[in-house]
């Protein structure tokens, strides 16, 4: 349920992979899922997106000795699910009136922003309060996301699009596992963090959004133009840097891997490594708009821990409407030199 607990299981391989109670395949067999243990399967639709969300943006704030900031004003950014099959219409406004609940007591959210575009939504939440803090609108700014695919109309449109990792006579190597989860980081300024004597151990260097146009489900062939419009926006033409390792929500599906595979291969001045990546979707599922705020947290948790590969790390997302967003960052100096 902690970002420690689940940075200590990706790095140790671990899945907690099940069959859902009450939903099966067209082979009628158990749908294998990637549940949140700690939420009772009865919790449905935006009740349960708010109740993944809840803990998570809790911990963000609590857990960087940020305890000084509660009479602060915070910029709050999320990234939430698509409209797709089994996501509500009430969901951006029951999982924002359950966050402003859960952080009265810990901090005075005053900005709110909705990202609602699936994968990338999540790092592109990042993105805007990146630019927040940056430019002096926020001196704090609070970013994450949240997604479930365990709803059953959900995974049944998942299986009828033949996305879901499957065994068996309806075999589909090729699918992902569903899963559901929450991630969010709190940003500020280094001279805020200073000044409020906040722990932190990885700086965001740069922030890039950029658009696919062709998309997954079209019969177009999508060669990473978005992607690479990304990286090159991120580090710049020739690389101001090179990355030591990278976090992505690759989950299986082999457009996403031939999307990185071209993108990489023309981006390759950027990686010191261009095998060097941790796709987490083999541990905790593809967890949709909650994936890059959750891969910050990997990273920082490497850096914190003292088992990064070295001190630039970098993340990209995907969405399936085209968005394409990353982020490039290093350790801080304060924390290489303890």
């Amino acid at each position: 349920m902690t970002a420690a607990a689940t940075a200590a299981a990706v790095r140790a391989g671990i899945a907690g992979f099940g069959e859902h109670p009450f939903v099966v395949d067209t082979a009628g067999n158990s749908m294998i899922v990637a549940a949140a243990p700690y939420i009772g399967i009865d919790i449905r639709g935006a009740a349960r997106l708010a109740e993944l969300a809840a803990p998570a943006a809790v911990e963000a704030v609590t857990s960087s000795s940020a305890r000084s900031i509660g009479h602060l004003p915070v910029s709050l950014f999320v990234g939430l699910p698509p409209v797709r099959p089994g996501r509500e219409n009430d969901v951006p406004a029951t999982v924002v009136a359950r966050l402003r609940e859960e952080l009265a007591s810990l901090c005075h959210v005053e900005k709110i922003g909705v990202i609602d575009s699936g994968h990338a939504a999540g790092t592109m939440a990042i993105e805007r309060a990146w630019q927040a803090v940056r430019s002096g609108a926020s001196e704090f700014a609070l970013a994450g996301g949240v997604d479930s695919y365990l709803e059953p109309e959900t995974l049944e449109w998942l299986e009828r699009n033949d996305q879901v990792h499957s065994a068996g006579p309806e075999n589909n190597a090729h699918g992902f596992i569903p899963g559901e989860a929450a991630g969010f980081v709190l940003l500020t300024t280094t001279a805020a963090a200073r000044r409020y004597q906040l722990s932190a151990a990885l700086e965001l260097m740069s922030v890039a959004v950029a658009r696919e146009t062709n998309l997954i489900k079209t019969d177009t062939v999508c060669t990473g133009e978005g992607m690479l419009a990304m990286f090159r926006a991120l580090a710049g033409e020739p690389p101001a840097v090179k990355v030591d390792h990278l976090y992505c929500d690759m989950n299986g599906e082999p457009y996403r891997a031939d999307e990185f595979g071209f993108a990489s291969i023309r981006a390759a001045d950027l990686f010191r490594e261009p095998d060097a990546f941790t796709a987490p979707a083999d541990c905790w599922g593809d967890v949709g708009a909650a994936s890059g705020p959750l891969l910050l947290m990997l990273a920082e948790a490497a850096t914190s821990k003292r088992y990064a590969a070295g001190p630039v790390l970098a993340a990209f997302t995907s969405s399936e409407s085209g968005e394409r967003c990353g982020f490039l960052a290093h350790h801080r100096t304060e924390a290489r030199a303890r």
